[in-house]
């Protein structure tokens, strides 16, 4: 006994912290799937799964983990399904499109559009401009139906010109798969992506440009080449588009 008639154990005692490990992990799985979750919403969609914490407790944990500060999350893809790389048995079965970005002379950037039958490797179109918006993709795709008609797929990566409502709406109003491959994957695009590897290092890197006039001259006279006259080693060493004679 202490001299003021108090036990040992008592006056030595302190009180331990709640153990709020599962109530941490229930807000962390609730606010990383809703971002914009509040407190009270966070509270009874854990009562509805069984998880009947006081309020008062889950908001103590709610302000401590600082979820009660306003967040910007950060946009996030729908999930994207692995798919092997499907080998078309003919034109026009699939189309990959891609980007490409490089710099002129003086410093000012400009982007590539590149379109390519995966069938037999022909580039279908180069477009060449400052900014290539999904309304100008739309008008490229516009112009090939035009000129031969609109492939059953077309296979992207997940730029924000490719996730564009208006272009996903253009494709299901003319019946065409539109296909996403998977963040961080480019091998799931491999023929756009090889055609972009020789683009780079045949065109953009072997050349300067001082205007967007001599990079659209540029890549005309390089695509008639590689559609017509370069021998292809997956096409049994001949062209895409060989020049009938």
């Amino acid at each position: 006994m202490l001299g003021w008639g108090l036990a040992r154990s008592t006056a030595q005692y302190r009180k331990q912290p709640p153990d709020d490990t599962e109530i941490i992990s229930a807000l962390a799985q609730l606010t990383t799937k809703h971002p914009a979750i509040g407190v009270w919403q966070s509270h009874h969609r854990m009562r509805l799964t069984g998880q009947r914490w006081n309020f008062k407790r889950v908001y103590r944990v709610y302000t401590a983990m600082g979820l009660n500060i306003r967040r910007r999350a950060k946009k996030r893809l729908p999930a994207r399904v692995k798919q092997a790389l499907f080998q078309p048995g003919s034109p026009d079965q699939v189309w990959s499109i891609d980007f490409m970005h490089d710099s002129l002379w003086d410093g000012r950037t400009y982007r590539l559009l590149n379109i390519l039958d995966d069938y037999n490797r022909e580039v279908l179109a180069i477009e060449v401009d400052t900014s290539l918006p999904a309304l100008r993709v739309i008008r490229v795709l516009e112009r090939l139906k035009e000129q031969r008609g609109l492939p059953a797929m077309i296979r992207v990566d997940n730029g924000p010109e490719f996730i564009s409502a208006k272009l996903d709406h253009w494709c299901r109003e003319h019946k065409i798969t539109f296909t996403y491959i998977q963040p961080g994957k480019p091998t799931q695009n491999a023929y756009v992506e090889r055609l972009n590897g020789s683009i780079r290092r045949e065109l953009l890197s072997a050349y300067v440009f001082r205007t967007l006039d001599e990079v659209r001259l540029r890549t005309t006279e390089w695509m008639y080449d590689y559609n017509h006259l370069r021998p292809h080693k997956a096409l049994g060493y001949r062209p895409p588009v060989p020049i009938q004679l």
